[in-house]
Parts: C-alpha cells; sequence; structure tokens
C-alpha cells in the first residue's frame, strides 16, 4: 500500500497554529487587564494551552477520521456523549458568532460613521445581516483554497497585529504620553474575584489548536517536529496577543477602553498622531478581510461535525439532510435561527460592553466543557487502547498523560467556575440578570442534546 507522502514542515504547521488561534477580536477584552496581561497569558500558555495541543495531537494521530473531537470521545464514551460533546462545540460557536461579528460591523463604522460602534440598533442589523449572507453563501458549496485562506489570514490577521505592535514600540521610543502606569504591578491581581474572572477570556482567546492538530499525522517527523512547530507558534501566539493588548493600553483610557471597538481606537490615535489618518482606513479594511473570512469558514466547520453526529443517528433525521453541494442546510438554518435569538441581547442590555462580555462568558464556559471531554477521552483511551496505533504520544508515558491531561482539566473546571464572576473592570448595571442570562443559557444548552440525543446499545 502507498504511504502518505508527509508535506508539511515545522514552519507550515507553526503558521497553521498561529491562523487557528490568533485573534484581533481578543485583544480589547486582554487589555483591560492592563499589565498583568503578559503573566496572565504566560499562565494560560502553561496550564492550558500547551495541554491542549499535546493532547489533540496525540488523539488527532491515533484516531485520524473525519470528525476530530466527535469521533475521539466517541471511542472513549460512545454515541451519546461524544454527541452531547460536538453540540457544545456547535452551540458554543453559534454564541461566539455575534461577538465577532460585532467586532467586524464596528470596526466597518469608523470608515463612515464611528458613533455608530456604539449603536446597538446599527450592530445587531449588520451582524444579523452579515451572518444570514454568509449561511446562504455556505449552502451553495462556496469553496475557497487553502492558499486564499492562508492569505486572507495573514492581511487580516497577522498583519493588522504586527503592525499595532510596531507602533506601540514606536511610540513608547519616542516617549509619547501613555495611558497606563508603566511601573505598576505587571504580577496578576488574584486577591479580587472580580480581576480573576477575566482569566477565563485570556483562555478563551487561545482556543482553537486542536483543529491544526489534525494535520500532525502530516509532518514528517512528528515526534521531533510537532513539538518543535507547538513552540515556535507558542511564542508567536504569546507575543502578538500580549503586546498587540498592551499596545492598545497605552493609548486608550481603560476607563474608556471598548471591548468592540477597542482595537480600531487604539489605531485611529496611533495614525492620527502620526499625520496618516488614511492608514485606519486601509487597516480596517485588511481587519475585515480577515474576520469575515474566519466568520465564513466556521459558519460551515462546527455545522460539519454535528452532521457527522446526525449521520450517526443521533439526532433526528431531518438534520442529516444534505443539498446537492452536501451542505448540512437544515443544520445551519437551525444555526442562523439561534444566533439570531441570541444576538437580540444588544438590543435588551443598555450597556454594549455588558452584552458583548455576557455573550463571550457563556461562550467560553461551554468551550471549556468541550476541552474536559477531551482531556477525558485521552486518559480513558490511553488506558482503553493502549496499543491503538498513531504517530505522537505525548512524552513521559502515562504519568506524562496524566500530567499533561489533569492539568488541563483543573484549569478548566477552575476556570468554569470562575466564568461565574463579573469582571470588576467592567461594569454590569444587572448583576442579577449577568447571572441569570449564564445559567439559563447553560442549562438550556446542556438539557436540548440529551432530550434530543437517542440512545445507542454499544457496538
Amino acid at each position: 500500500m502507498r504511504t502518505q507522502k508527509k508535506v508539511l514542515s515545522v514552519f507550515s504547521l507553526a503558521m497553521i497554529n498561529v491562523i487557528a488561534v490568533d485573534s484581533l477580536r481578543t485583544l480589547p477584552i486582554s487589555a483591560k487587564l492592563g499589565l498583568p496581561v503578559v503573566a496572565n497569558y504566560l499562565l494560560a500558555a502553561m496550564i492550558f494551552f500547551i495541554p491542549v495541543a499535546l493532547v489533540a495531537a496525540e488523539l488527532a494521530t491515533a484516531y485520524p477520521s473525519t470528525g476530530g473531537i466527535y469521533v475521539w470521545v466517541r471511542e472513549a464514551f460512545g454515541r451519546r456523549v461524544a454527541f452531547i460533546t460536538i453540540w457544545l462545540q456547535w452551540i458554543y460557536n453559534i454564541v461566539w458568532y455575534p461577538t465577532i461579528l460585532a467586532f467586524i460591523a464596528a470596526t466597518f463604522a469608523y470608515l463612515f460613521a464611528p458613533e455608530l460602534s456604539n449603536n446597538k440598533y446599527y450592530l445587531l442589523g449588520t451582524i444579523t445581516l452579515l451572518f444570514w449572507v454568509f449561511t446562504w453563501l455556505n449552502c451553495l458549496g462556496m469553496r475557497v483554497s487553502s492558499i486564499v485562506s492562508v492569505i486572507g489570514a495573514l492581511i487580516g490577521t497577522i498583519l493588522p497585529m504586527v503592525g499595532i505592535i510596531a507602533l506601540g514600540f514606536f511610540w513608547l521610543h519616542q516617549g509619547r504620553p501613555v495611558q497606563i502606569n508603566l511601573h505598576s504591578n505587571w504580577l496578576p491581581d488574584f486577591s479580587s474575584f472580580g480581576n480573576l474572572s477575566l482569566f477565563s477570556a485570556v483562555l478563551f482567546s487561545l482556543i482553537g489548536i486542536e483543529m491544526s492538530a489534525t494535520h500532525a499525522e502530516d509532518v514528517k517527523n512528528p515526534q521531533r517536529d510537532y513539538p518543535r512547530a507547538l513552540l515556535y507558534s507558542t511564542m508567536i501566539i504569546f507575543f502578538t496577543l500580549v503586546f498587540g493588548a498592551l499596545a492598545i493600553v497605552i493609548v486608550v483610557p481603560m476607563d474608556k477602553l471598548s471591548l468592540v471597538s477597542g482595537l480600531i481606537e487604539a489605531y485611529s490615535t496611533f495614525f492620527n498622531t502620526y499625520n496618516m489618518p488614511w492608514m485606519t482606513s486601509v487597516t480596517i479594511w485588511c481587519i475585515i478581510i480577515g474576520a469575515l473570512s474566519g466568520v465564513s469558514a466556521w459558519i460551515i466547520g462546527p455545522a460539519k461535525g454535528l452532521l457527522i453526529s446526525a449521520q450517526d443517528h443521533c439526532i433526528p433525521k431531518v438534520f442529516a439532510k444534505v443539498n446537492r453541494h452536501g451542505v448540512p442546510v437544515n443544520i445551519l438554518l437551525a444555526q442562523g435561527g439561534i444566533f439570531t435569538a441570541l444576538s437580540s441581547i444588544y438590543i435588551f442590555i443598555d450597556s454594549i460592553n455588558a452584552a458583548y462580555l455576557m455573550l463571550s462568558v457563556l461562550s467560553a464556559q461551554m468551550a471549556l466543557m468541550v476541552y474536559i471531554f477531551m482531556f477525558s477521552a485521552a486518559i480513558k483511551l490511553r488506558y482503553s487502547r493502549p496499543n491503538q496505533p498513531g504517530t505522537y504520544k505525548i512524552p513521559g508515558g502515562k504519568i506524562g498523560l496524566w500530567l499533561t491531561a489533569g492539568t488541563g482539566l483543573i484549569c478548566c473546571l477552575a476556570t468554569i467556575a470562575i466564568g461565574f464572576i463579573p469582571p470588576s473592570q467592567i461594569y454590569i448595571e444587572n448583576i442579577g440578570f449577568f447571572y441569570t442570562f449564564i445559567v439559563i443559557g447553560l442549562i438550556i444548552f446542556l438539557v436540548i442534546p440529551w432530550l434530543i440525543a437517542k440512545k445507542h446499545h454499544r457496538d
């Protein structure tokens, strides 16, 4: 039998990791931490980001079938638990869509009417229109080559990130006034639950590297090259996210920092100061192109994961229907309905920052639950199928696995608990509604899959 050619270099895999994780949207909310953002990201990388990458690499190479995390959990715990997992992955992305689209809408507003970035009716109308347009395009079976996707991500994500970091360093080099005391404490202040709660936002900004782990089997020497690619990509992701957030806080006052438009406000300040206001428009277009290409890909990605569970007869047959392009149209329609309902929070909450935060927290909580299933599946499969062939295994045998997956499990559980505490840096007028929204949201999105999933006999 002809073996598949190993085509990915260390650089290629590192860039896939970077593109999968790096996001401009997370910079303003991370910037709310101030100087301690550096220590927060270091801690998050050690106890969450690296364990996720290592566990995903082992599972992806041992179980390379299409379906990813659904297949991993199914092999460990059966179809019912696997369906709960893929449902959570699908639904947390739906909850995430209003935040990324609000970021795009606020960014676009700066091209013609910056004041609209804080207008909730403009945000709701724009994000709803964008989502349904891209849902329709995905129903047509729209295909974009991998080369175009990578170039779009580089132009829309890496370039703007490197740009704002360079502007920040140049600003400091010139000795210009900064909006934060650079001699204040750089260590995380966990004495306050309000400060601790933003840590969940930091973790959420690091999710997604398990998507790229499916490529580990295409690396020439996975045992040697995958850890190297992980090291390089971790350094790049850490540098861009941390220094991108710091570049924002040196020019935007903390009390005026918007979670939706803070990035563009920082760019505008930089370019206006250097008499280059036209560069703000150029940067905005780069960000919009990159963000929209990402949204288009993510709209169909998780839906196809849920389609596999529908074909596995875990949910009603109607959701297994695909059109002539192979697109699960009924899942996309259901996805659009849930998205539209969730987006209405921008109308019912007076503060756009508060609405943005609540959606981010709910999405992060469900994402962390997905990782709990993934870490648990890795431990279970190492014992139940110790001889499963694979091209990569976490170093250290079972002890190494327990240290890696156990650290990730504890981190996820602790962060879920912390996520119920509103951050002190963001004003929330109605704390009761914050708790109600998060708790009811979690209950609904956990109960629904248990009610619709069908029990299966063991194979």
